[in-house]
């Protein structure tokens, strides 16, 4: 597998996490199983022979059965979402039970302890093994018959059991009422989706003039192959082949190898595209009778609203009753109206299945029903309703035309299409997080803005806006990315996290008309806002050619926007999960979320650290630290410290000494075995909020190295969602100290450059607690010398710094305090005056023009003197003298024994102290070697001053 499609299945586990799936879309649906209720029924479990694999192998089903007594009911058939199982939807099973239904549920053909291979709702196969199970209740004494063999049935299921209930429903007409949430009408243009068509739009025939697959969605098909890994195994009802070692775990070896040959090249067979329709609705809609209820998720980046709309399409086209509901879940959160959504597709059951509604009816919801938000991902959600589906172009409602100020733009397409823009990664809205910033989405270069003027008049667009522009390429195949964003002031919001994937074929050098289709959700647009349409060449979730190309944009068409005012629906509901927004550096975020479990577990581990109120005043109090790592080294050993308001604390130590592993515990980035970190008296663990009163550079700093150092800034600021106002750029630039250099991409940076910009990072939003790691690493000495001041006056405004250095010199002359680390251990700690101050040692500097054979016997002669217990020579100008007279004494010593003294002082160098106090502490009774704990507080104290009387 290529270097690309490795980094793309960490990507997909990535998303997974992200998205707190334990499966791909099987939790994703807004119709999300509550609490079993204690008295409900038990269910029938029986494995149900169905048809046997293509090479023979037999297959049966685990099947439960929820029965109903005293008469016969309708039967409900309730399948789960994909790489979940029969207990995915036990407790919507029993809900229905309670309602009056028969309900089967069973583990698809290749899932759970069902036997056979997983073919993505083939009709030979997953729609086949439904209409079995069909015939099995048909048969049932407590199941309600139209007709011989013809159960009065419904079914209802999500994303992949969505998709089988339409196909079960257009294939066999026993069918009497459908539930379909968040799934596709065609697979193979959810894979490879496509937002624009070139003049002239269609032929004839009604196709496309050349028809290309759209990008390939290669993060959500990557996601569907990890989802079927982790339930992957030998089928337990011993009828099913166990899990392959191709690494397709339960797949279809067919279906397992074209897609892993598209993920490798990043365009589909003919095979795969024929293979993919023909496991779709969209093949048999045309004969689907049953009332549909369809619901999908405004934000769905797997399943968009463009596959909803061709359903109802369809459905329209037959006269077949449906309603549309679009949802603010999906596979990328939970909805936030879930119990509205579960008893809305409960009533449609009900009306249509068990009370057997005329289908000419009252419908037993609204036709359409949306959400539209006031601001970014993550704002509360208002419903609306509308008394028909106006569908994506608003064909039933009001358009308005947008036009746009911006008339042209160029843009690249890199190397190996790489940098790639992030717009938005599939499952992050689950936690409420917004990672596109618009600096990481509108790489410089890569991207073409087309702005609208400010709106006069606040609007709600419910559906996709559409727009026309003119594409000049020097290569024949031309991919872009569109995607829409809301532009307030100074401030550039993406709305809904969702691209528009645009795939052409052109002349080269030839301009080309294209007609584009925006991202279909809703829009809510103030008056005074503008609207912005970003076009790029890349976008990280998408599959991306390596050809390198230029792009002109030009002659953009207003906006075509289908505008609603439906009536509302009750108030609002809270989305999504309060989650502190990621820095902007989580480009890595493609890092960032495959170790969201232990943060989940820190995340308990915190929430039983209790506030400290008498800690409410101090900056950062450590008390009692405790790491060791997994091979049994004990990194930092019951470290306490604080630091005060005002104060420089320096840490030091040798290298090992502990003081980075407890910088790292100090912010939440590792956890430690006991004790804790206390920041202005509230616990800090992995996403502490209190964190945010922290500006930190921890083991050197990391940035985009496409975006220049400003914007690098900018997108960090712009990721915590805090106003622009207070982060004082100005501040942190004049620290940065690059000059013309902060608007030239960080790439082209020295070592000291990105240490500066790390530093100034750090000090965004003047952060009452700035700690730095190594700060002077790589920093030159003009550089160094012109930090100094910046801290002290740092800390002299109330706030604190604590800085992690091996150079001595500079914490002496920076630092008020320092703590002194080695071997995991304090060893000591305190202000720097007193540190280097002693009232038996004397300091006595010499000419520098005295001689070596002058020098060498006074030091002899002193060393004799009376009460003088040592003598060493510091530097060929220095001596230290230690003694039990005063100064005076000493000095009228020295000039006894004939050393020509020009200066006298008792401070010594920190050098000496820290020295001295490590040789101490590496002794046979150092720390961190032996000796009680209890008397390791005493034992320091007296290494100290013997130290201090050297």
């Amino acid at each position: 597998m290529s270097p690309r499609a490795r980094l793309l299945v960490a990507l997909g586990l990535a998303t997974s996490l992200a998205s707190g799936l334990a499966v791909a879309p099987a939790q994703a649906a807004p119709l999300a199983p509550a609490a079993r209720a204690a008295d409900a029924v038990t269910p029938e479990v029986s494995s149900v022979p169905v048809g046997a694999e293509p090479d023979g192998t037999t297959v049966s089903l685990d099947v439960s059965i929820w029965p109903r007594d005293a008469g016969r009911h309708p039967v409900v058939l309730l399948a789960h979402g994909f790489g979940g199982t029969k207990e995915s939807v036990a407790a919507q099973a029993d809900e229905l039970n309670a309602r009056g239904y028969v309900v089967v549920t069973w583990s698809a053909r290749g899932h759970g302890r069902s036997g056979g291979r997983i073919h993505l709702d083939d009709p030979a196969y997953e729609v086949a093994d439904a209409k079995t199970l069909l015939d099995l209740a048909a048969k049932r004494a407590d199941v309600e018959l139209d007709a011989p063999g013809d159960p009065r049935a419904g079914v209802m299921g999500a994303s992949y059991g969505g998709a089988l209930g339409l196909m079960l429903a257009g294939t066999d007409r026993r069918v009497d009422g459908v539930v379909s949430a968040i799934t596709w009408n065609d697979l193979a243009d959810a894979f490879f989706p496509q937002s624009a068509v070139t003049a002239p739009a269609t032929t004839a025939a009604g196709r496309r003039p050349v028809d290309l697959p759209g990008p390939f969605k290669q993060v959500w098909a990557t996601n569907f192959f990890l989802s079927a890994l982790r339930g992957s195994g030998p089928a337990a009802t011993g009828t099913g082949p166990a899990a392959p070692a191709t690494g397709c775990g339960r797949f279809d070896p067919t279906i397992c190898r074209l897609f892993v040959q598209t993920s490798e090249t990043g365009t589909p067979p003919p095979q795969l595209t024929a293979l993919l329709r023909a496991h779709s609705p969209k093949a048999t809609m045309n004969a689907v009778t049953a009332p549909t209820f369809l619901v999908q998720g405004i934000g769905d980046s797997l399943f968009g609203l463009d596959q909803a709309d061709a359903t109802a399409s369809a459905l329209a086209a037959t006269g077949t009753p449906y309603a549309v509901r679009w949802s603010d879940g999906g596979h990328d959160a939970p909805s936030s109206h879930e119990a509205e959504e579960v008893e809305a597709s409960y009533a449609w059951l009900d009306h249509y299945v068990r009370d057997k509604a005329d289908r000419e009816s009252a419908l037993p919801t609204a036709a359409f029903t949306y959400g539209t938000r006031g601001g970014r991902v993550g704002a509360p959600t208002t419903l609306h309703t509308l008394p028909a589906y106006p569908g994506l172009s608003g064909s039933t409602v009001e358009t308005r035309e947008l036009p746009l100020s911006t008339t042209s733009g160029a843009l690249l397409h890199p190397p190996g299409g790489q940098p790639a823009s992030l717009i938005a990664v599939p499952g992050l809205a689950a936690l409420g997080i917004t990672v596109s910033t618009y600096q990481i989405a509108a790489l410089p270069g890569q991207s073409a803005a087309l702005d609208s003027r400010p709106i006069a008049e606040a609007a709600t667009v419910v559906g996709s806006p559409t727009m026309r522009f003119t594409v000049t390429s020097d290569s024949a195949d031309v991919t872009l990315f569109a995607s829409v964003w809301r532009v307030t002031g100074g401030s550039v919001t993406l709305t809904n996290p969702l691209v528009a994937p645009i795939r052409l074929a052109v002349t080269p050098g030839r301009p080309t008309p294209v007609t584009i289709s925006l991202p279909p959700a809703t829009y809510v647009m103030p008056a005074g806002t503008r609207w912005r349409v970003l076009l790029t060449s890349t976008e990280s979730t998408f599959s991306n050619s390596r050809t390198p190309g230029r792009l002109l944009i030009s002659d953009p068409s207003a906006l075509t926007l289908p505008v609603a005012a439906g009536a509302e629906v009750g108030g609002a509901a809270a989305v999504g999960v309060d989650t502190e927004t990621l820095v902007a550096s989580v480009l890595l975020a493609l890092l960032l979320l495959a170790s969201l479990v232990g943060w989940l577990l820190r995340r308990r581990r915190r929430r039983l650290l209790p506030s400290r109120p008498d800690l409410a005043d101090v900056p950062l109090v450590v008390e009692g630290l405790v790491k060791t790592y997994s091979d049994g080294h004990r990194a930092v050993d019951d470290v306490s410290w604080r630091a005060e308001k005002g104060q420089v604390v320096g840490l030091l130590g040798p290298n090992g000494a502990g003081k980075t592993t407890t910088m790292r515990m100090v912010m939440g980035l590792i956890s430690s075995d006991a004790g804790s970190v206390h920041v202005l008296g509230e616990p800090v663990t992995a996403g502490s909020t209190v964190l945010g009163r922290v500006g930190a550079l921890i083991e050197g700093p990391g940035f985009l190295p496409h975006l220049t150092g400003r914007q690098n800034l900018e997108a960090y600021w712009s990721a915590t969602g805090r106003a622009r106002a207070d982060a004082h750029f100005d501040e942190a630039l004049e620290v940065a100290a690059l000059g013309g250099a902060v608007d030239r991409p960080v790439k082209s940076y020295s070592h000291g450059m990105k240490q500066r910009l790390g530093i100034a990072q750090a000090m965004l939003g003047l952060p009452e607690l700035l700690i730095l790691d190594e700060p002077t690493n790589g920093l030159d000495p003009p550089q160094i010398a012109a930090m100094r001041p910046i801290l002290r006056r740092y800390a002299e405004t109330g706030r604190t710094v604590v800085v992690s250095s091996h150079l001595l010199a500079e914490v002496e002359m920076t630092c008020t305090h320092v703590i002194v680390m080695h071997a995991g251990r304090v060893v000591t700690q305190g202000p720097v005056a007193d540190l280097v101050d002693s009232d038996d040692t004397t300091i006595l500097d010499l000419p520098e023009h005295a001689g070596h054979d002058v020098v060498s016997a006074g030091v002899h002669a002193l060393e004799r003197s009376d009460g003088i217990s040592e003598v060493r020579v510091d530097t060929p100008t220095r001596l230290v003298v230690v003694a039990e007279h005063g100064r005076a004494e000493v000095v009228a010593a020295a000039v006894a024994a004939g050393l020509p003294v020009v200066g006298v002082s008792s401070r010594r160098h920190l050098e000496e102290v820290f020295l001295g106090v490590i040789s101490s502490a590496s002794g046979p009774a150092g720390a961190g070697t032996t000796g009680e704990p209890g008397d390791e507080g005493a034992s320091l104290i007296e290494r100290l001053r013997q130290v201090r009387a050297r």
